[in-house]
């Protein structure tokens, strides 16, 4: 009896110890083998300002049924702990996976863990978790994984990759989560392996991300790799980034698809290519960048690629004074899009 007392008091505090949130829905089936994919998070900021997306014919058009029609089959989402108003925060997010997930589009989450851009450059803590001791700031980056991803579950969406901080080459949470000493790489890893944690907790079948820039960037990207093996890093896929401009790309196109072969080869892991950009006006360049690089997945990189995302290609320049969109600044496609449909 006394035996039996001991067991189901273990149980209930292994059950506080978790998410303690509903089983997942089982993951949807793909749309395709290869997501075709574009990061659209700042839609719902850009339709409150007024901004209009439209065909190549000039047809007014909601933007994410706009990209299906062209062949994008998957939308990447970002999300901020707290941002200052209200973008890309769990609401906003939840907004945009429900307008994807009824076009029946696969849907990426993309975690910052920053109120702001996280990227190489900064990877600055959210306000709320600055004063956190390490242990405390691990336990942040679970809970609000798992609180993103419930909020996500109770609307009815799965996600099918879930991307554990955004561009993390230097680590993340700085400067807990710095890793460019041996001491800060580990305790990069233990952050992201709580993110990892609840992310499995909440969508088992879901593919984690571990995601850095550079993705033409051999020497970089062994590095971090093999750090990421030496201190057990948990992920499911590689995420690279990749920006050439219009006169260097076929030499990233081949630089990315020896990495990724080199990267499989040594740690068994495919690979999505999370973000992509070239300037808007060299849109012919842009489309034979973007041919080339799908066409590689089936051949070069014998399928150890499974995507690649746009990053926010609907964000045209007049708006967003971001020069790589794919939109021009009277909300048209340009033909560098194409290259999805083919």
């Amino acid at each position: 009896m006394l035996k039996r007392f001991f067991t189901i008091c273990l149980a209930a505090v292994l059950m506080a110890a978790s998410c303690n949130k509903p089983e997942p829905e089982p993951t949807p089936e793909p749309v395709t083998d290869i997501a075709r994919g574009a990061d659209v998070s700042w839609l719902t900021q850009m339709e409150h300002d007024g901004c209009k997306f439209y065909t190549s014919q000039g047809k007014e058009m909601e933007c994410m049924a706009l990209l299906k029609t062209l062949g994008v089959n998957a939308i990447r989402l970002r999300v901020w702990v707290n941002p200052e108003n209200g973008w890309c925060g769990t609401e906003d997010l939840v907004a945009k996976a429900i307008r994807a997930r009824s076009l029946g589009l696969d849907i990426m989450i993309d975690f910052h863990y920053s109120d702001y851009w996280a990227d190489p450059g900064k990877q600055n803590k959210p306000a709320a978790w600055a004063k956190l001791n390490f242990s405390d700031l691990q336990n942040a980056v679970y809970e609000h994984t798992c609180d993103v991803l419930t909020a996500l579950h109770e609307a009815g969406i799965t996600p099918k990759w879930i991307q554990i901080g955004n561009e993390t080459t230097g680590g993340m949470l700085w400067p807990d989560g710095q890793n460019y000493t041996d001491n800060g790489f580990s305790q990069y890893v233990q952050l992201s392996n709580r993110g990892y944690q609840a992310a499995k907790e909440i969508f088992p079948k879901a593919l984690v991300i571990i995601h850095v820039d550079g993705g033409e960037k051999a020497d970089t990207l062994d590095w971090f790799f093999r750090s990421c093996a030496q201190h057990g890093a948990q992920y499911d896929m590689i995420g690279l980034s990749l920006y050439p401009e219009a006169s260097n790309w076929r030499q990233y196109v081949q630089q990315i698809t020896d990495n990724i072969n080199n990267l499989y080869a040594k740690y068994d892991k495919e690979c999505m290519i999370c973000e992509v950009g070239m300037s808007w006006q060299a849109e012919q360049e842009c489309k034979d960048f973007l041919s080339a690089l799908i066409a590689n997945m089936g051949s070069e990189m014998h399928g150890h690629c499974r995507g690649v995302f746009y990053w926010e290609p609907e964000g045209y320049e007049s708006w967003s004074h971001y020069s790589k969109a794919a939109f021009s600044n009277n909300g048209r496609p340009t033909v560098a899009l194409s290259a999805f449909a083919n």
